[in-house]
Parts: C-alpha cells; sequence; structure tokens
C-alpha cells in the first residue's frame, strides 16, 4: 500500500527551520520564485515595464520568474535567465542592448539565442558578459576602447574579448572595464586619464591589461572613475580619481596603482556605482561603510557630508549586498531591502518623490536576493 503523506505544502525561502517543518510533515518546501522588480525613473524603458512611467514603488517587470542575474549601465538594463538566455531593454543609441540595432526598447528582448551566458556587467554606455564556459563579451560604446576589443570600433551585438576561457567575474565605469580571471589575476582596459586602469599610468587601452603581478583578487567594483577591490585575504584596496576622497585613503589625491585603505583583512563585498563618486564595503560581520560624496545623503550618514574615510552607517551588522548610484539601495541578511539618497525620480521605492540621507526600507517583504542602481532607477529580484 503506497504512503499517505499529509497534504501541507510547506512554502517560502529555503531556511533551516521551514526545512525541519517539511520533513516533519513529510513534505518539501516550494521552492522561492524570482521577481524582478523595478522603479524610479523610466525615461528610456529601462524599467522593463513596456511603458515609459516613472514608478515611485516597485513593480513586477513582466510574468516571468525565472530571472537569475542582472545588471545595468546608465539607462540600459542587462539579465540572464535560468536557463542561460540573456535579455536586455532601455536606452540603445550606441547598441549597448547587443540586438543588433540602436533601437530602444521598453520591454526585455532577447540577445541572440545561446543558452551558456553567466553573468553580465555594465558601463556608462557598454555592455558586458561572461559565458559559462569562460569567455568574456562586449558591445556597446566603444570611443576610449573600453570593450577591450582591440579597437575604437561601436558594436551592436556581443563580439569576443580576446581568445581566453578564463574571465570569472568583472565591473565597469565610465568608458572603462576591469576584470578578474579565474587565476586571481586583475585586469583593465578602456579610458584611464584619472588612473582609474591601475597600471600606475594613465595610458589608454583598447585590450586588457594585466594590473600588477598579483593573483589574489577576488572581487572589483567601479565608480565613475574609481575602482574598489577586496582581495583573497580579506583587503580592500582603490585606485583612481579621488576628487571628493572616493578612494577612503584620508585624502584627495588621485592614485593610478591599487594602495589598501587601511589594514583590516575583514572585508567581504564592494561597491562603487556608476555616476558616482562615493564608495561603500561592507565587513564580514554585517557592518556597512561609505565615503566619499555624501551629496543627496547617498552615504547614508544622515547628512550631505563628504568623508574621505569609512565612516560606518548605523550600527546594525545585518547588512549583505549594496548598490549605489546618485542614490543608495541595499539588502540585510533578513532579506529587507533599504536605499536612501537622491529621491526625484521615486527611485527609492518609497511611493514619493523625497530624500533621505539614513536608510529607510523599501516596502515590507523579506525576500530580496538582488539589488542594482542603474542612474536614477532602481531594479532588484524578490523571492517570493
Amino acid at each position: 500500500m503506497p504512503i499517505s503523506y499529509p497534504y501541507t505544502q510547506y512554502t517560502g525561502i529555503w531556511k533551516l527551520n521551514s526545512a525541519s517543518a517539511a520533513v516533519g510533515a513529510g513534505t518539501w518546501p516550494t521552492p522561492p520564485a524570482p521577481h524582478l522588480l523595478a522603479w524610479g525613473a523610466n525615461n528610456y524603458g529601462q524599467l522593463g515595464l513596456g511603458n515609459t512611467n516613472y514608478y515611485s514603488s516597485p513593480k513586477q517587470v513582466g510574468s516571468l520568474t525565472t530571472w537569475s542575474k542582472f545588471a545595468g549601465g546608465y539607462y540600459n538594463v542587462l539579465a540572464v535567465k535560468t536557463d542561460g538566455t540573456l535579455w536586455s531593454w532601455g536606452y540603445n543609441p550606441f547598441g549597448q542592448l547587443g540586438l543588433g540595432n540602436t533601437t530602444s526598447y521598453s520591454s526585455p528582448k532577447q540577445v541572440g539565442a545561446l543558452t551558456n551566458w553567466s553573468m553580465v556587467f555594465g558601463g556608462s554606455y557598454s555592455s558586458y558578459a561572461i559565458k559559462t564556459d569562460g569567455t568574456l563579451w562586449a558591445w556597446g560604446y566603444n570611443n576610449q576602447g573600453q570593450l577591450g576589443t582591440g579597437n575604437t570600433t561601436y558594436r551592436s551585438s556581443p563580439v569576443q574579448v580576446g581568445a581566453l576561457t578564463t574571465w570569472s567575474t568583472g565591473a565597469a565605469g565610465y568608458n572603462w572595464a576591469v576584470a578578474i580571471k579565474t587565476n586571481g589575476t586583475l585586469w583593465a582596459w578602456g579610458f584611464n586619464g584619472r588612473g582609474s586602469l591601475g597600471t600606475n599610468n594613465t595610458t589608454y587601452y583598447s585590450s586588457p591589461v594585466q594590473v600588477g603581478a598579483l593573483t589574489n583578487w577576488l572581487s572589483v567594483a567601479c565608480g565613475n572613475y574609481q575602482a574598489i577591490a577586496i582581495k583573497t585575504d580579506g583587503t580592500l584596496w582603490s585606485w583612481g580619481f579621488n576628487n571628493v576622497g572616493q578612494l577612503g585613503l584620508g585624502d584627495t589625491t588621485i592614485r593610478s596603482s591599487p594602495v589598501q585603505i587601511g589594514s583590516l583583512t575583514n572585508w567581504a563585498f564592494s561597491a562603487g556605482g556608476l555616476s558616482t563618486t562615493s564608495s561603500f564595503a561592507i565587513k564580514t560581520d554585517g557592518s556597512l561603510y561609505s565615503w566619499g560624496s555624501g551629496s543627496f545623503g547617498k552615504l547614508g550618514l544622515g547628512n550631505t557630508t563628504n568623508y574621505s574615510s569609512p565612516k560606518q552607517v548605523g550600527i546594525l551588522t545585518n547588512w549583505s549586498k549594496i548598490s549605489a548610484s546618485i542614490f543608495t539601495a541595499a539588502i540585510k541578511t533578513d532579506g529587507t531591502l533599504w536605499a536612501w539618497g537622491y529621491g526625484n525620480t521615486g527611485a527609492l521605492g518609497q511611493g514619493n518623490t523625497s530624500y533621505y540621507s539614513s536608510p529607510k526600507q523599501v516596502g515590507t517583504l523579506t525576500s530580496w536576493s538582488q539589488i542594482q542602481t542603474l542612474y536614477t532607477t532602481a531594479l532588484a529580484i524578490a523571492l517570493t
């Protein structure tokens, strides 16, 4: 006789308590569905909602629940689904959507037909992606060689950067990009007028050039012209433009090579953000720090003051992820979403256009898992 299990079905985010309850009831939790939501400015359709209306509260992008990873430029979005397909929407005058044209779209459009895309990152008007085979691809604006293809030709479809299959992750700023290989080496290319490539000079490169000789780089993030990176030993490093102290080194001196910020070895996550001269980092204990430009209150310190050294945002130790532009959004370990800074376009998701200089919770959901800020637009994935 077959075993008859109770009909109780447990749902929600997979946690130990829900797993225990499921086992006790003889059922398994229903896997949470990753919904993509967007809000804020939408002048080029960058919200992906099929219109150009602004929204000051999160709105779901389509009916699909298969979004995996996403990133953006100033006014465009790149996204990868769980099936490995690549999608884009928004502003497209330089072909940054990768669709073979320069038409802007207000709804997601698939880029090609491949199903082996792994991750994406966006520059100002340029786009980048890494496939599951470790190859790096780029398209869009290329006036400073920021696509890394050895020239300054614009591309409206993905073009492979070199022939290597060892790319792991990357980030991009205003007309320049950096990436880390699987062997822990750091590479950069594009605009370098302010030392943002970290190559100890101000020479532009249209192909990837190695930054130093170290093999222990873990992650990297970019602002407009500055980079913030973490090594495998937990140390935090920065380089590039530093007019308002965004390098966190206690001064406003430009650095064209990586310089360590302090001496701590417990940094876990860093963020710069397009259109910003602010920087952020989270420690392994969950505390959040910010520095650089405090305009619009985007440092989250309750004021609009500039700081050239890291300052802790509040006293909480449950911060998990953060993304920044002229406003800032962050996720806590409890799955709640918070935002602060410039709010004129509704980008803070508060249902208004107010500015806030301290973190304010966005809605009441406790299932946010990813966050990305564009110039004045926000997108996030919530598991529901």
